[in-house]
């Protein structure tokens, strides 16, 4: 199962769910699990025993320990450098044949990451899913890939025991009952109007560059996470609960997703990320999606979004990277989490991904980054807004659920069930989760750890209030 949980705070089991306006009927018998509040025993799969007693455990830190961190945190942008036609912001008036030469390079860029379809699925939310031959797939551009093939799965981490099973309900664009066949997998579309909203052509599918500060406050983003550092890291595991946060406008994103890292965090900054997003820009609408992402130079030249550039090899025809999510948690209601898995495969050097039970998604080649061929030295869980200062005020962009750790279960939004995998290819319990929120009074974040959801925190918030102004 990719949704893990469901459970009305507030009644019976509910079978229909809202999202984004729209209302699905979701037959509860095809869920596994039922989830309570960790105090009160919770019914489901428990990967790790850490405690058998209740123990809330903070770690509050001052802000001069985490430098890394706040690199990290920071380090989704440098400053945007608009060095030819292909970085001339969007919205900037062109002469017609300017406007003319613009759309070309944007139909020669669709025509790289559109592949042709064996046949198109139309989601109910508006997004095409092409079916494509999974060795025509954008990763196979790749120099290194050219005329190559999926790999087949590779060894799983000791003490993980996957089922397989994966919901066909978990993503908006499979309620259409159409599915990818077999040597194919799921992308969904570009269009024209994706790139367009783009700051500049050449920027399109990666995150905003800046130049690294480590005064995070001052770059526009904002986080609250959760971090171990100081080992040798070869994977992490977590299950993330997923809501619709309130994004205020179409330059501004909520995510919430995994890092594995490594680097100097300097110019040579690997990471591997995955989770969910609200990216009005990237998308154009605000609904919940499943997100990859990679660099090996900071952000800067290398990685994208997804399967927006040659890269992550995807090898599941059921899962579209870049979909949306649905259902998502609500407020005392439902509570949905997807449970994601990134590890290195001791025998290739690959990174794969598992969303759920024990579905691979896909991996990410070795050869594709520098310091992450050997290992990752930081794993970073949390959440993640931008910023922009509307009208010079702070945003009201949500992150999580919209409120504040303290809320607890239903309420505010959680990360459950940490770990890592060790030299080993062993998956084992954080033994040093610090947390960290750059604004406690506009998102924040506490951790803890119980015998149920073994390593834990709850974070968010609803940005802009009367703390923060």
């Amino acid at each position: 199962m990719v949704v893990l949980c469901w459970m009305d705070l507030v009644g019976d089991m509910a079978p229909w769910t809202k999202t984004r306006n729209k209302w699905y009927y979701f037959d509860h018998r095809r869920r596994q699990h039922q989830c309570t509040q960790p105090q009160t025993g919770l019914a489901e799969e428990t990967t790790q025993t850490i405690s058998s007693n209740m123990a809330s455990s903070y770690c509050k830190i001052s802000p001069i320990i985490p430098i890394f961190v706040s690199f990290l945190l920071v380090a989704s942008s440098v400053c945007s450098v608009h060095s030819s036609e292909t970085d001339r912001p969007a919205n900037q008036t062109f002469r017609p044949g300017e406007e003319l030469e613009k759309l070309k390079i944007i139909r020669d860029h669709l025509l790289k990451i559109n592949k042709p379809a064996v046949k198109t699925i139309q989601s109910p939310d508006g997004d095409l899913i092409d079916c494509v031959l999974s060795h025509l797939q954008p990763a196979f551009d790749h120099p290194q890939l050219k005329g190559q093939k999926p790999l087949d799965p590779p060894e799983r981490p000791k003490g993980h025991n996957p089922t397989g099973a994966v919901s066909e309900d978990f993503q908006l664009w499979s309620f259409s009952g159409e599915s990818c066949p077999e040597g194919t997998i799921p992308i969904r579309r570009t269009t024209e109007e994706d790139v367009l909203r783009a700051s500049s052509i050449g920027r399109f599918g990666r995150k905003v560059r800046r130049h690294v500060r480590r005064d995070s406050s001052s770059n526009g983003h904002e986080h609250a996470v959760g971090y171990v550092t100081g080992d040798q890291y070869y994977g992490a595991k977590a299950s993330i609960n997923v809501w619709a946060p309130r994004v205020a406008n179409q330059y501004e994103f909520s995510l919430s997703q995994m890092w594995v890292i490594s680097g100097s965090f300097g110019d040579d900054l690997n990471t591997i990320e995955a989770g969910w997003q609200v990216s009005p820009e990237l998308y154009g609408d605000n609904y919940p999606r499943f997100f990859t992402y990679w660099t090996t130079d900071a952000y800067q030249a290398t990685g994208c979004y997804n399967l927006l550039c040659s890269g992550f090899v995807q090898t599941n025809n059921r899962i579209a990277i870049g979909a949306a999510i649905s259902p998502t948690s609500s407020y005392k209601g439902g509570q949905f989490d997807i449970s994601l898995l990134v590890w290195k495969d001791p025998k290739h050097g690959n990174w794969w991904l598992e969303f759920g039970s024990g579905v691979l998604v896909g991996y990410w080649p070795s050869f594709l980054f520098t310091h992450l061929r050997n290992h990752a030295s930081m794993v970073q869980y949390g959440g993640e807004v931008v910023n922009t200062r509307p009208s010079g005020f702070h945003t009201s962009t949500q992150m999580g659920s919209g409120h504040f750790a303290g809320e607890g279960f239903g309420k505010a939004s959680y990360f459950r069930n940490l770990q890592v995998v060790d030299w080993d290819n062993s998956l084992i319990p954080l033994s040093n989760l610090r947390v960290l929120a750059d604004h406690p009074s506009c998102y924040d974040i506490q951790g803890g750890i119980n015998n149920v959801w073994g390593n834990y925190f709850y974070y968010g918030g609803p940005g802009r209030n009367v703390r923060c102004p």
